[in-house]
């Protein structure tokens, strides 16, 4: 699983750590992670296990400390780069769509002005020419009377309104990657469906590879190409989404698996996991994720397992398939 030159994004050995009264705490740990070209890729999980600081951390907004790693995109390591030109990065080549949509709009400004804000900065439109801009935005992702929502203040509109103007603020300069953080948070199952399909239209139209960050399996599988799953800061398996699916090798990925509701058994009772991810302050020695697994054994409370190689792409950080194939890297 070595670096292909073409990747648009390519991270390696990520580690971010935040600051406390105790000492630094690491919150990702290790991360590698690739995205070609108009690909999309999920990274998934349950809250607390990194994933939203590994995306913020690729924007440079994490309030953590980088503390070691490289982020390339298009052969740039953004975890090095002057703050000038991430600015002209951000929001340009890579677009991002926050987790909450009810938060991330500034209150105090019209839908307009945060919008034309976005193309002035990056495209250095004239006044007149962002507000036409702004408006061909909104008409793009399916607001409804643009011409009298631009004038709006996000107080005016519903969670799934301001989650598609969020949606135009991302594309508003064609960017290469698009990060979607959460992109269906606190919306009902209708709107989620909504947001999907035009996040997928978009995608084709603009030839945007997509990063997609969610703990919602059903909008891997209908989304995705790969996928990584994360746990306690750490990749724990990668692969497509249909080795993800039929052929899950990690305990931690079956276990998500078999929490999903089956649409053919309906009343069958879901499997919880027990027990909560570890807090970064206190993580064990060795796997993660071994005092919630049903199948650990001796080596596990004892060393970190490598990602072993189960396949082209495919690989597993879990002792359990030591002895497949050699242990490598993604």
């Amino acid at each position: 699983m070595t670096s292909e030159p073409s990747a648009l994004l390519s991270i390696r050995d990520l580690h971010v750590e935040f600051s406390t009264d105790a000492g630094p705490v690491p919150a990702v740990r290790g991360v590698d992670l690739e995205i070609a070209a108009g690909e999309t890729v999920a990274l998934v999980g349950e809250s607390g296990c990194g994933k939203s600081v590994t995306a913020m951390s690729v924007m440079r907004l994490t309030e953590g400390r980088i503390a070691a790693g490289s982020i390339h995109f298009q052969g740039r390591d953004l975890a090095s780069l002057p703050d000038g030109e991430m600015r002209s990065i951000r929001g340009g080549q890579v677009g991002m769509i926050f987790q909450e949509p009810m938060t991330s709009l500034n209150p105090v400004f019209t839908i307009g002005r945060q919008l034309e804000e976005v193309v002035v900065l990056h495209q250095q439109l004239s006044a007149r020419a962002a507000r036409a801009h702004a408006l061909e935005l909104l008409q793009r992702v399916g607001i409804s009377a643009p011409e009298r929502r631009i004038s709006q203040y996000p107080h005016e509109l519903s969670g799934g309104m301001k989650q598609r103007v969020m949606l135009a603020m991302a594309i508003a300069c064609r960017p290469r990657l698009l990060i979607a953080d959460e992109p269906t948070t606190a919306l009902d199952v209708t709107i989620q469906a909504q947001i999907m399909e035009l996040l997928r239209e978009l995608k084709q139209e603009l030839g945007m590879a997509v990063l997609l960050i969610t703990h919602d399996l059903g909008l891997v599988a209908h989304f995705a190409e790969r996928v990584l799953v994360m746990y306690a800061g750490k990749i724990v398996e990668q692969g497509s989404v249909r080795d993800i699916f039929k052929r899950p090798s990690h305990p931690y990925t079956q276990a998500l698996l078999a929490a999903l509701p089956d649409p053919l058994k309906p009343g069958k009772r879901l499997q919880a996991i027990p027990g909560r991810v570890p807090t970064p302050a206190m993580l064990p020695a060795g796997c993660a994720f071994c005092a919630r697994c049903a199948h650990a054994f001796e080596p596990c409370a004892a060393r970190q397992p490598p990602l072993f190689e189960l396949g082209e792409g495919h690989g597993a950080a879990c002792f359990l398939r030591e002895g497949s194939v050699a242990p490598g890297r993604p």
